[in-house]
């Protein structure tokens, strides 16, 4: 599957685009139809099926799907929300098409052919709960992603109705009352199947709207690949494919500095948070993996941590340690460097901004992440103009909750979907921003947005967020783009836990980054 996700104005566009160069629009619903009748027979034996057809053309794609599957000997009748001779141009033509297909079945509540689902007859009729009496199937073909209000009226009825009945539903394009933009969803209900046309939407993508779609299949009707250039896409689905050609290659006659020296540092008390970081950067690939850490915290990680190196330093606070950390930085060897896991557990507030700041201060690659964002929620400002004047990248890692603190000025904006927020929030900060959960966005400066899927809910358990983090500084050590490492981080942290599944605890990932790796390579 392609990556590439489009708005719903770049997929009118594309439409509009493939018409232009000659291919009739009805060429296009017919083969958008087809696509729907194909994935039903490829997954349900055929049994008695209520099509429910909206006014525009996902409507028309509905009656299409209802001829090809009656033609498939499938029981058929479509519902209609509208006069068939309401509807305008290509899906008219569909609707005029399968009805000459149905002769001779009797007169409909809107004076054309009707039948009943129970005698086993096609037909159609008005919109509403009549029409699912026996049907085990129903096709949702009333609106598409074009929707922008809440879905309301017969439309909102029925579905509620086929829902409640336990039917199973498949739905062209996205389920109705699904906003095909940002996600949202009011009136939409679950269904079992989604099947759209040519790329993904971000409601595809994007929570709650995702969890609504069931399986989501990307059908080919016909547009070429080549109109993508004219769209501008900044916004793609999370896959391999969109930074594999980024991948930190290993050098047959490298050493192990080639692969870069990870820092990770550790506040004095919540230990565990930084242990994890720096085991999944070293199992990300860092050739050498430092934890940095207070002088009465070294003996708990020496005896703890093997092939990670743990540096001490000296002093009773914030000021000391962070007088050891700058001396510490001026290897340059060290390649990139993550705060903020455990880090404000026995350090003041004002001593961690100073040691965020130190780092930020140090021109390389960084990774600030929990503590080191919820810090700053005071002061966002402070942090944004360090990240300003810093020469190298910087990733950020909030979940939702660290999100809202650090980013809840009013004046800033920040409100809507998710993936407007994230990106206004990349914009704002001047950082990579990957905004953590089930729908993960991982947002840059310049506009580029990518929305990953592949994560399982086994993943939302304590100190998973920090193995995530310590697999983004790994990449960044050894010299993975930001933007592509937050990315790549994002789809193997999923990937590995997939592997695992039920009972997942934070401290089992950073084992499972290998096998990860190997199926990936």
């Amino acid at each position: 599957m392609s990556p590439d996700i489009l708005t719903v104005a770049q997929m009118a566009r594309a439409d509009a685009t493939t018409m232009a160069r000659g291919t009739p629009g009805f060429t296009l619903m017919q083969a958008a139809g087809r696509a729907v009748a194909d994935a039903i027979v490829q997954r349900w034996s055929p049994r008695p099926v209520a099509v429910l057809c909206g006014p525009g053309n996902n409507g028309g794609d509905g009656w299409v799907v209802a001829r090809l599957l009656r033609a498939a000997g499938w029981p058929v009748t479509v519902a209609s929300l509208v006069l068939p001779e309401d509807l305008h141009g290509d899906a008219a033509l569909a609707a005029q098409v399968c009805l000459a297909a149905w002769p001779g079945v009797g007169q409909g509540p809107f004076g054309g052919p009707s039948g009943d689902l129970s005698d086993g007859q096609p037909g159609w009729q008005a919109l509403g709960p009549q029409a699912l009496q026996g049907a085990a199937l129903v096709v949702d073909a009333l609106f598409g992603a074009g929707l922008s209000r809440a879905l309301d009226g017969v439309a909102r009825e029925v579905l509620d109705l086929a829902h409640v009945r336990g039917l199973p539903i498949v739905a062209v394009d996205v389920p109705s009352g699904v906003w095909g933009d940002d996600g949202q969803a009011d009136g939409a209900v679950a269904c079992a199947l989604t099947v759209t046309f040519f790329r993904l939407k971000p409601a595809h993508a994007l929570m709650p709207a995702r969890a609504l779609c069931g399986e989501v299949v990307v059908a080919d009707i016909g547009i070429p690949d080549d109109v993508l250039p004219e769209l501008g896409v900044q916004t793609w689905d999370n896959q391999p494919a969109l930074w594999r050609n980024q991948w930190p290659q290993v050098d047959a006659a490298g050493h192990k500095y080639h692969r870069g020296h990870a820092l990770v540092w550790s506040g004095p008390l919540m230990t565990g948070a930084a242990r994890l970081s720096a085991l999944a950067a070293a199992r990300a690939g860092a050739g050498l993996t430092t934890v940095c850490v207070p002088q009465q915290a070294w003996a708990i990680h020496a005896a703890a941590l093997t092939c990670v190196m743990v540096h001490p330093v000296a002093g009773e606070g914030a000021t000391q340690w962070q007088s050891g950390l700058e001396s510490l930085l001026e290897d340059h060897r060290l390649s990139a460097v993550l705060i903020g896991p455990g880090a404000l557990g026995g350090t003041q507030p004002s001593g961690l901004k100073g040691l965020v700041l130190t780092v930020l201060a140090s021109g390389r690659p960084v990774v600030l992440d929990a503590d080191a964002l919820t810090v700053f929620a005071d002061d966002p400002a402070l942090l944004f103009a360090a990240i300003a004047g810093h020469s190298r990248p910087v990733v950020l890692t909030p979940h939702e909750g660290e999100f809202a603190r650090l980013f809840r000025d009013p004046s800033v904006g920040l409100t809507g979907d998710k993936l407007s927020r994230a990106r206004a929030a990349a914009r704002l900060s001047g950082a990579v921003v990957l905004l953590k959960g089930a729908d993960t966005v991982v947002a840059t400066p310049d506009g580029r947005a990518a929305i990953n899927r592949h994560a399982p809910p086994c993943l939302a358990t304590a100190g998973a967020g920090d193995v995530l983090a310590g697999m983004i500084l790994g990449l960044l050590a050894q010299g993975m783009p930001a933007w592509q490492a937050a990315c790549a981080a994002v789809w193997l942290h999923g990937e590995a836990a997939a592997a695992f599944g039920p009972g997942l605890i934070a401290d089992d990932l950073p084992g499972l980054i290998p096998q990860a790796l190997k199926r990936l390579n």
